[in-house]
């Protein structure tokens, strides 16, 4: 297998960025500097910056599908356009042919599922205002009580009023907020009601699935205990 799709294969980026990991010399081939084009064989020992590279765990083998988390990055864009430069597919780059499951703005980073089974992405979808999703945020200003409040109950986004969730202060310049609805842009726009400018927004929960210690740019399988807390009342898989 060549090496650029070993690494893109593990979970620990995608092919694109394995090829400019390789081309900066900061992928060795048991123990040897290697570059474009190198075959990997079962058994060698390929590390990146010196640390080995693990493969992932692998998804059980009953299932008919693929479920996946992302860490995705700011710039890449949740559509399976492929003629759009940055589509999150492209940046997987997975065997099977897989979807987003709702989106994630462009400038924001962090959680999001894909899958190869096009009705649980329904599924997920029509019961995403039951489905709580966590944030980590950073402003422009100083959050204060009022404003924490305020987006507690609710602000008007796109003619209608926002659910009540809650808005916790992290730091001076940062809040964590736990929506249950997915209206485009959403927090983008409650915090700018409130006169405040969102610099920072990164996904890390989405209902019982967290993103944990997955790397900017990685990805992981959905273990059966995530998918079953996902949808409850599904068994096939």
């Amino acid at each position: 297998m060549r090496l650029n799709k070993h690494i893109a294969d593990t979970g620990f980026c995608s092919r694109r960025e394995a090829d400019r990991l390789i081309a900066e010399k900061r992928v060795t081939l048991n123990g040897q500097p290697t570059g474009m084009g190198s075959q990997v064989e079962e058994g060698d020992d390929v590390r990146i910056d010196g640390n080995p590279l693990l493969a992932r765990r692998a998804a059980s083998a009953t299932r008919k599908h693929v479920y996946i988390a992302l860490n995705k990055p700011i710039g890449i864009t949740c559509t399976t356009e492929t003629g759009v430069d940055g589509n999150i597919v492209d940046f997987v780059d997975h065997r099977e042919r897989i979807f987003p499951v709702g989106r994630l703005d462009k400038d924001s980073e962090g959680l999001i599922l894909l899958t190869s089974n096009g009705d649980i992405v329904n599924e997920i979808l029509r019961s995403e205002n039951r489905h709580e999703k966590e944030y980590l945020v950073g402003v422009n200003k100083p959050v204060t009580p009022q404003f924490l409040a305020g987006m507690s109950r609710g602000v008007r986004v796109h003619h209608e009023m926002t659910k009540p969730c809650r808005a916790t202060r992290l730091a001076k310049f940062g809040f964590r907020i736990v929506l249950t609805q997915g209206l485009n842009r959403q927090i983008r726009l409650m915090a700018d009601a409130f006169g405040y400018r969102v610099t920072q927004l990164r996904r890390i929960r989405i209902v019982n699935i967290k993103i944990g210690v997955l790397k900017v740019g990685q990805w992981r399988n959905l273990t059966d205990m995530e998918l079953r807390g996902l949808l409850p009342d599904r068994t096939d898989w």
